[in-house]
């Protein structure tokens, strides 16, 4: 299964919370990444979040998105489920593992 933000989320992710703006990383987890998360972690399967083709990422988005994930199903679920691609930015993975592995 894959995600590709820029395509099937929003090119321009915006901040933290819904109410902060359209397109946030809370909107994004609980809409999308979440559901799909679920999904491929019953299945035994790999869920590919694809970051390339955006117009950048919110430091806050990032951490709301992933880390508010992990906060929720565990760091260890977390990273043995979500495969990344990165091309345009690959430091972002190791950003986006940074808020999996420290979320509490």
């Amino acid at each position: 299964m894959i995600i590709k933000i820029s395509k099937d989320f929003t090119d321009t992710p915006g901040a933290r919370y819904r109410i902060e703006s359209d397109f946030s990383g809370e909107e994004f987890r609980e809409d999308m990444l979440e559901p799909k998360f679920l999904e491929s972690a019953r299945n035994n399967e790999k869920l590919i979040v694809d970051l390339d083709g955006g117009y950048g990422y919110p430091t806050s988005f990032l951490e709301e998105a992933f880390g508010g994930l992990a906060r929720k199903y565990s760091s260890e679920k977390v990273l043995r489920t979500l495969e990344f691609i990165s091309n345009d930015e690959p430091s972002l993975i190791e950003e986006i593992k940074g808020y999996i592995t420290s979320a509490k």
